[in-house]
Protein backbone atom coordinates (compact mmCIF):
# COMPACT_ATOMS: atom_id res chain seq x y z
CA UNK A 1 0.00 0.00 0.00
CA UNK A 2 1.30 3.18 -1.24
CA UNK A 3 0.89 6.50 1.49
CA UNK A 4 2.37 9.56 2.25
CA UNK A 5 2.62 10.78 5.75
CA UNK A 6 3.75 14.23 6.91
CA UNK A 7 3.89 15.41 10.25
CA UNK A 8 3.14 18.83 12.27
CA UNK A 9 3.22 19.82 15.89
CA UNK A 10 -0.60 18.47 16.23
CA UNK A 11 -1.00 15.95 14.61
CA UNK A 12 0.07 13.09 10.89
CA UNK A 13 -2.06 13.88 7.76
CA UNK A 14 -2.17 10.38 6.16
CA UNK A 15 -2.47 10.55 2.49
CA UNK A 16 -3.66 7.12 1.11
CA UNK A 17 -2.33 6.81 -2.75
CA UNK A 18 -4.43 3.99 -3.34
CA UNK A 19 -7.51 3.62 -5.75
CA UNK A 20 -9.03 1.11 -3.61
CA UNK A 21 -8.91 -0.22 -0.17
CA UNK A 22 -9.66 -3.48 0.59
CA UNK A 23 -9.65 -6.15 3.31
CA UNK A 24 -6.30 -6.87 2.42
CA UNK A 25 -4.91 -3.78 3.14
CA UNK A 26 -6.01 -3.44 6.49
CA UNK A 27 -2.56 -4.72 7.87
CA UNK A 28 -0.65 -2.91 5.99
CA UNK A 29 -2.95 -0.24 7.61
CA UNK A 30 -2.28 -1.18 10.79
CA UNK A 31 1.24 -1.26 10.34
CA UNK A 32 1.06 2.43 9.34
CA UNK A 33 -1.42 3.73 11.86
CA UNK A 34 -1.48 1.91 15.00
CA UNK A 35 2.93 2.66 15.80
CA UNK A 36 1.36 6.51 15.99
CA UNK A 37 -0.15 5.40 19.33
CA UNK A 38 2.97 5.63 20.91
CA UNK A 39 4.16 8.91 19.66
CA UNK A 40 3.83 12.15 21.54
CA UNK A 41 1.64 13.43 18.71
CA UNK A 42 -1.14 10.60 18.40
CA UNK A 43 -3.71 12.48 16.68
CA UNK A 44 -4.37 11.35 12.78
CA UNK A 45 -5.93 13.09 9.57
CA UNK A 46 -6.31 10.00 6.67
CA UNK A 47 -7.11 11.64 3.32
CA UNK A 48 -8.53 9.41 1.09
CA UNK A 49 -8.72 11.64 -1.72
CA UNK A 50 -6.86 9.37 -4.26
CA UNK A 51 -9.41 6.56 -3.24
CA UNK A 52 -12.23 5.79 -5.34
CA UNK A 53 -13.55 2.46 -3.75
CA UNK A 54 -13.39 1.02 -0.65
CA UNK A 55 -14.88 -2.79 0.36
CA UNK A 56 -16.89 -3.30 3.49
CA UNK A 57 -14.40 -4.77 5.62
CA UNK A 58 -11.81 -1.89 5.01
CA UNK A 59 -14.61 0.36 5.68
CA UNK A 60 -15.39 -1.76 9.08
CA UNK A 61 -11.45 -2.03 10.03
CA UNK A 62 -11.06 2.05 9.71
CA UNK A 63 -14.35 2.17 12.84
CA UNK A 64 -11.93 0.17 14.24
CA UNK A 65 -8.86 1.96 14.00
CA UNK A 66 -10.77 5.29 14.88
CA UNK A 67 -12.08 3.68 17.67
CA UNK A 68 -8.26 2.25 18.87
CA UNK A 69 -7.71 6.29 18.66
CA UNK A 70 -10.29 7.43 20.38
CA UNK A 71 -9.91 4.79 23.34
CA UNK A 72 -5.49 6.56 23.62
CA UNK A 73 -7.40 10.15 23.62
CA UNK A 74 -6.23 10.75 20.36
CA UNK A 75 -8.39 11.94 17.53
CA UNK A 76 -8.53 10.49 14.02
CA UNK A 77 -10.26 12.62 11.31
CA UNK A 78 -11.00 11.24 7.60
CA UNK A 79 -11.02 13.75 4.96
CA UNK A 80 -11.52 14.23 1.50
CA UNK A 81 -13.65 11.41 1.18
CA UNK A 82 -14.79 10.49 -2.93
CA UNK A 83 -18.30 10.10 -3.59
CA UNK A 84 -18.22 6.84 -4.21
CA UNK A 85 -16.53 5.88 -1.00
CA UNK A 86 -19.01 7.84 0.82
CA UNK A 87 -21.86 5.78 -0.55
CA UNK A 88 -20.30 2.87 -0.52
CA UNK A 89 -19.67 3.57 3.37
CA UNK A 90 -23.34 4.54 3.65
CA UNK A 91 -24.72 1.62 1.95
CA UNK A 92 -22.65 -0.65 4.20
CA UNK A 93 -24.22 1.01 7.48
CA UNK A 94 -20.67 2.62 8.41
CA UNK A 95 -20.69 5.89 7.22
CA UNK A 96 -22.28 7.60 10.48
CA UNK A 97 -19.56 5.56 12.82
CA UNK A 98 -16.94 7.56 11.24
CA UNK A 99 -15.64 11.07 12.27
CA UNK A 100 -15.60 12.60 8.17
CA UNK A 101 -14.67 16.00 7.69
CA UNK A 102 -14.91 17.34 3.57
CA UNK A 103 -11.30 19.01 3.56
CA UNK A 104 -8.23 18.29 4.92
CA UNK A 105 -8.63 22.18 6.67
CA UNK A 106 -11.99 21.21 8.66
CA UNK A 107 -10.09 18.12 9.53
CA UNK A 108 -7.23 19.76 11.12
CA UNK A 109 -10.10 21.95 12.84
CA UNK A 110 -12.09 18.93 14.15
CA UNK A 111 -8.47 17.74 15.38
CA UNK A 112 -8.00 21.26 17.81
CA UNK A 113 -11.58 21.77 18.71
CA UNK A 114 -11.17 17.26 20.08
CA UNK A 115 -7.51 18.58 21.61
CA UNK A 116 -9.28 21.60 23.29
CA UNK A 117 -11.84 19.03 24.77
CA UNK A 118 -9.69 16.99 25.80
CA UNK A 119 -7.89 19.17 27.79
CA UNK A 120 -10.74 20.77 29.53
CA UNK A 121 -11.88 17.76 30.19
CA UNK A 122 -8.62 16.96 32.39
CA UNK A 123 -9.02 19.98 34.38
CA UNK A 124 -11.96 18.71 35.58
Amino acid sequence: MQFKIDTSEKFHAITIKEPVLSANMTEELDACLMPLLKQEVKNVVLNLQDTQNIDNAAGEHLVTIQQSFYEHNASFVICCMQKQVEKALDNAGILELLNIAPTESEAWDILHMEEIERELGDSI
